[in-house]
């Protein structure tokens, strides 16, 4: 018991010491890995560390889980997506559902819930011209509507970031049904 009493006392008078010190100067570092960033340089050579952060991919390769896009961002890619893109998924319950979700988030407040253009932002007047899915003067397949997905079209940004591909085409896939609701 006696050396339980000496050892809190000692600890005791330890923290004292300790806590009593300059808080103006710098102490002792426990962990100093935690206080000093390693010093990396963002456009460094390989060198020494054998690190390089901004490499650039061997030409003519694709990320893991991304799909190519073939058409450019021009007036003739979007008529040849128009004309030619199809969707690779199958039309069912599932792609739907899932492309009403995704529609929900990225489109709706623009669009509209039933794809009439007067969504949250239309109603308040922050954007004004949205156009209707039904707009018989636009006349858009699931290849247009992939396309301005990918690179946007007007005041609309792409959305290619936000959405993988599957999403994308389970958005068209949902966007040709509002349409047709909408006829």
């Amino acid at each position: 018991m006696r050396k339980y009493l000496k050892f809190s006392i000692a600890c005791l008078v330890l923290v004292s010491i300790v806590s009593c010190s300059n808080k103006r100067e710098r102490q002792v570092q426990y962990m100093p890995d935690m206080y000093v960033p390693v010093p990396y340089e963002a456009d460094m050579e390989k060198g020494i560390t054998g690190f390089s952060a901004n490499l650039k991919p061997v030409a003519g390769t694709i990320a893991r889980g991304q799909v190519p896009y073939e058409y450019a961002n021009t007036d003739e890619g979007y008529n040849a997506a128009k004309t030619s893109l199809k969707s690779p998924l199958v039309k069912d319950e599932v792609n739907l559902e899932n492309g009403k979700k995704m529609y929900g988030i990225y489109c709706a407040t623009c669009h509209g819930t039933k794809g009439d253009g007067n969504g949250v932002l239309s109603q308040r007047e922050k954007f004004e011209g949205i156009p209707r899915y039904d707009d018989a003067a636009r006349s858009i397949t699931e290849g247009s509507i992939y396309h301005v997905i990918m690179y946007g079209k007007n005041l609309m940004g792409s959305h290619s970031s936000q959405l993988t591909n599957k999403e994308r085409w389970q958005v068209v896939q949902y966007v040709e049904k509002l349409r047709d609701d909408l006829k």
